[in-house]
């Protein structure tokens, strides 16, 4: 099962990836940055994704957006609901 977010904000260089995977990690750190955070969206969905057996994808385009896929294990899915509505005793 898998589940993805993406937009199309100012994106995340290649090669710093694995940093915004830290916890409280700012690639911006001009102290009046124009984005805000406390840098531990990514980190935070990696642990529970983890914790999950399951893993985070990050694919990304500086100045274009950024896509993260979650990946969880099958065997962490719900079975679909029953839709029947409850009768009355």
């Amino acid at each position: 099962m898998s589940l993805f977010v993406a937009d199309t904000g100012i994106g995340i260089p290649e090669d710093q990836i694995d940093k915004v995977l830290e916890p409280f990690t700012q690639l911006d750190t001009r102290l009046h940055r124009e984005h805000r955070g406390a840098g531990l969206g990514l980190p935070l969905c990696r642990a529970i994704a983890q914790a999950h057996g399951g893993q985070i994808l990050i694919e990304s385009t500086f100045g274009e957006g950024t896509r993260v896929t979650v990946i969880l294990p099958p065997w962490r899915a719900l079975p679909p609901a029953d839709d029947t509505p409850p009768t009355e005793a």
